[in-house]
Formats: C-alpha cells, sequence, structure tokens
C-alpha cells in the first residue's frame, strides 16, 4: 500500500512539473516557474559570464592621458563586427545563456510575453554584443525590448544602452535626440540618469562641444553612486576646462578627485 502510494505521488509530481514547464499556458505556476528558472538559472550564469568579460576588458584598457579621457573605459576597434568570430569567450558564453533563456523560457502567449525575465534576457544579449563590437545586432536586441515589452522595469536601461551605441556607431544626433525625450518623459532612478547624462557628455565630446559637455558631466558626479565613475568625471572635467583655457577651474575638477 505504501509502495503504491508513493508511485502515485511520483506520477502526480512529474505531471505537475511537465505542465509547470509549459510555456503556452499562462497559468500562475507556469509564469512562475519560467521566471524563476531563467533568473536564478540561465540568466545568472549568463550575467556572471558578462561581468568576467567586462571586468577583463576594464583590467586591460589603458588610458592615454593626453588625450581628453572616454566616459568609459573601454578600447574600441576601428572595424564595426557583425559576427561572433574571434570575441571574448565570456561575452559569446554570456550571449549563449540570453539566448538559452529566450528560446526555452519565454511564454508568448498571445502575443504578449507572460515571463517577466525574457525582457532581461534580451537586455543581456545587448550588453554583450555591444561589448563584442557588435553594434547592429545590438541595437536589434535593445529596441525588442523597447517595442515588446513596453512594462518592462528595464526600458529605461534599455534605451540608455541603445544610445551608447548609437555613440559608438558616431550617430551623436540620433543619441542625444533620444536621450533628450528619455530625461524629458520617463521618471530614471538616480544611477540611470548620470549614465544618461554622461552618455550625453560623451556625445558633446566627439562633437567638439566641451563646454555642453563639461555641463552633462557635472550633473552626472550628482547623481551617480559610482565613486570610480564620479573621479574620472571629475578628471574628464578638468580636462576640458583644460581644453578651454579655464586653468582655475579645471584646477578645482582635480582636486575634487582627491
Amino acid at each position: 500500500m505504501k509502495l503504491r502510494t508513493y508511485h502515485l505521488y511520483l506520477i502526480l509530481t512529474g505531471a505537475l512539473v511537465f505542465n509547470a514547464c509549459s510555456t503556452k499556458k499562462d497559468a500562475f505556476v507556469n509564469r512562475n516557474w519560467h521566471a524563476l528558472n531563467t533568473k536564478y538559472n540561465v540568466l545568472y550564469n549568463g550575467n556572471l559570464a558578462f561581468e568576467e568579460g567586462r571586468e577583463q576588458l576594464h583590467n586591460s584598457y589603458r588610458d592615454n592621458y593626453w588625450d581628453i579621457l572616454p566616459v568609459e573605459r573601454l578600447e574600441v576597434k576601428d572595424e564595426i563586427k557583425l559576427d561572433s568570430e574571434n570575441n571574448n569567450p565570456n561575452f559569446i558564453r554570456a550571449e549563449d545563456k540570453a539566448t538559452k533563456a529566450i528560446q526555452k523560457h519565454s511564454m508568448d502567449i498571445g502575443n504578449e510575453e507572460r515571463n517577466p525575465q525574457t525582457a532581461e534576457a534580451f537586455l543581456l544579449l545587448g550588453k554583450a554584443r555591444y561589448f563584442d563590437q557588435r553594434y547592429i545586432p545590438a541595437i536589434e536586441s535593445f529596441n525588442y525590448v523597447l517595442q515588446k515589452y513596453t512594462q518592462s522595469k528595464n526600458l529605461n536601461e534599455a534605451a540608455i544602452w541603445r544610445e551608447k551605441t548609437h555613440i559608438r556607431m558616431e550617430n551623436e544626433e540620433l543619441a542625444l535626440k533620444n536621450l533628450k525625450r528619455l530625461l524629458k518623459y520617463e521618471n530614471l532612478k538616480d544611477q540611470e540618469y548620470a549614465d544618461a547624462r554622461a552618455m550625453m557628455a560623451q556625445a558633446y565630446i566627439n562633437l567638439k562641444a566641451p563646454d555642453t559637455a563639461i555641463q552633462q558631466l557635472k550633473i552626472a558626479t550628482a547623481y551617480t553612486k559610482k565613486n570610480l565613475e564620479k573621479g574620472r568625471y571629475y578628471f574628464i572635467i578638468g580636462q576640458l576646462y583644460n581644453q578651454l583655457g579655464h586653468k582655475d577651474s579645471a584646477n578645482y575638477a582635480f582636486d575634487k578627485i582627491i
């Protein structure tokens, strides 16, 4: 009797798990099953790989202090890549994990995504492509988040990353237009606000408008929570003031770093 009960228990448990695995049923257990598996398994490993790859890039990058520093510490090669040849293996792994999360756990039912973690998978996909300098595929990923997941908590982050990518592709005017719209109409968190302002500063630096870039970086320093970013922004402000011939203002900015 106990053996029969145990077998019945296994059958029922297996049936429940099988039913929960379905991506076509819009039920509470299905949504939570796929959301949890995406967040704590596939995406977790993908984010780990992404952070390792980004850390490698940061550690290998060397600033040229004779030139105006870029806002983001990232060595950029001249060519724009379209495929994944000769790429950082950590970013390849992050992209693979993001793709797996989308393929196995997306719950697109009635043209509406029921798994909120899928937007994060597309965001990770875009970030990995960005750092591998595959800018066109990266923009495709960010655009997909912005167009498909209009209720996602990742919308502002995806918008900022898309404009970062536009700036890398020398589309500064488009990036500035979109970032100004974002600042005007969306309620950004402090770090998002700082990131948006910093990217606007980079666009103005590229467009040879140092005075406007300074104003954007000053705002970014006030809102960023990251001390390394704050110090970098102050240093660039000092460099830009030197470029404009404002030595006292430059020295004041440099003193803020200490």
